[in-house]
C-alpha cells in the first residue's frame, strides 16, 4: 500500500539531492535513479517524481525560463530550497550524509576514495576535509549533468577526464562554491589552462587565449589544442548557463 503520511525533512532532503544530479527531462517515475531512491526511502516512484517536479517549480532558473514544474506540494519543498540558497555547503553535505544513512553506510563508506586519501587526518580537520571533498564530488556531478558530460571546449566525453571547474574560484567566493552557474565542464588540460590564466571565456561565451600561450604559436600543440578554438563559442550547458557576473570576474584577472 502506498504511503500517504507527511514527508519528513530527511526524505525531502535526499529527493533534493537527486534533483541536483538529474537533468530536467529525467524527473519522471521511469528514470532509474528515481526508482532506486523510491526503494531506499519507501515511497512510490510517482511520489518521488512529484517531489522532484516540486523542486523544479521553485527553482528560479526554471521560473526564468517559464517552466512551471509541479505547484501542488510546493509548500513542503520550499523550506528545503530556501535552506540551500542560504547555506549550500551545509545542506549538500547533510543530504549526502542522510542518503548514506538510508543505505546503512557512513559517509566514509559512501566515499571510500575520500576516506582513504584523508586517512591520516584527525578530528575537526578531518571532518572539514571530508565535507569539502564530498561537496566537490556533488558539484562535479551537477556540472557534468548540465554539460551532458562533455568538455565545453573540446567536446571530449570521457567522464574520467572531465573536471567541474569553478569560474569564480572556490577559495574566493564561499557563497557560490556550489552554484551550478559558477561551474564549467572542462577536460583536465583546459581546466588547468583556465586556472593558470592561459585561456579565458568572455561574456559572449567565446574562448580567449593569453599572450603567454601565444608565445608557443609555432609549436605543433598550439594549433591542435588551442589555436583552433580561439574566438569560437564554447559548448553551453542545457541548464544553468555560466553567470556573466562570474565570467566578468575572471576576465578582470585575464591578460590577453
Amino acid at each position: 500500500m502506498a504511503r500517504t503520511d507527511l514527508w519528513t525533512r530527511n526524505e525531502l532532503i535526499v529527493v533534493f539531492n537527486l534533483y541536483l544530479k538529474l537533468p530536467f527531462g529525467k524527473l519522471d517515475k521511469r528514470t532509474k535513479e528515481v526508482q532506486e531512491l523510491s526503494q531506499i526511502i519507501g515511497r512510490t516512484d510517482n511520489a518521488v517524481s512529484m517531489r522532484l517536479n516540486n523542486f523544479a517549480h521553485v527553482d528560479p532558473y526554471h521560473q526564468q525560463r517559464g517552466i512551471v514544474g509541479l505547484a501542488n506540494g510546493v509548500r513542503q519543498v520550499q523550506p528545503i530550497w530556501d535552506e540551500f540558497i542560504n547555506n549550500q555547503e551545509e545542506l549538500i553535505f547533510e543530504s549526502e550524509r542522510i542518503l548514506a544513512e538510508y543505505r546503512h553506510e557512513t559517509i566514509e563508506e559512501a566515499y571510500p576514495e575520500i576516506a582513504f586519501n584523508l586517512k591520516d587526518l584527525k578530528g575537526e580537520v578531518k571532518i572539514r576535509a571530508v565535507k569539502t571533498r564530498v561537496n566537490q564530488s556533488v558539484f562535479r556531478q551537477m556540472i557534468l549533468k548540465t554539460y551532458e558530460s562533455r568538455c565545453a571546449i573540446s567536446g571530449i566525453d570521457l567522464p574520467k577526464l572531465l573536471v567541474a571547474g569553478h569560474i569564480k574560484p572556490w577559495a574566493e567566493d564561499e557563497h557560490n562554491r556550489l552554484n551550478p552557474e559558477n561551474g564549467i565542464c572542462l577536460s583536465n588540460l583546459y581546466d588547468r589552462a583556465y586556472e593558470k590564466g592561459l585561456i579565458c571565456i568572455d561574456t559572449d561565451y567565446k574562448l580567449l587565449l593569453s599572450k603567454r600561450l601565444k608565445d608557443y604559436i609555432t609549436k605543433d600543440f598550439y594549433q591542435h589544442f588551442f589555436g583552433c578554438f580561439e574566438y569560437q563559442p564554447v559548448r553551453l550547458p542545457k541548464s544553468y548557463l555560466p553567470k556573466k557576473e562570474f565570467l566578468e570576474y575572471r576576465l578582470e584577472q585575464f591578460q590577453l
